[in-house]
């Protein structure tokens, strides 16, 4: 009975985490960097600031919900 119960829980988490990682992947900004290291531009005050910037704050957080997804779909596919 408690086994089932918190199996429940981790699924709930695992679909809020999945549409969680959806909606942070499509707030986030295309890699652009494609022509500027080209032109030599890579390494501009932006990139290297980039972790304080709401971009580097999307990527920490999406980073984080990647992990957590995989952890929770690992935990429910052995049945932890």
């Amino acid at each position: 009975m408690a086994a089932t119960v918190i199996r429940y829980i981790l699924m709930s988490i695992f679909g809020l985490v999945g549409l969680v990682l959806i909606v942070i992947i499509m707030l986030q900004e295309g890699k652009s960097a494609g022509l500027g290291t080209i032109g030599g531009m890579a390494d501009t005050y932006w990139e290297k600031n980039r972790s304080r910037s709401a971009e580097g704050k999307l990527e920490k957080i999406t980073r984080f919900a990647a992990i957590a997804f995989f952890v929770l779909a690992f935990a429910l596919a052995f049945n932890f």
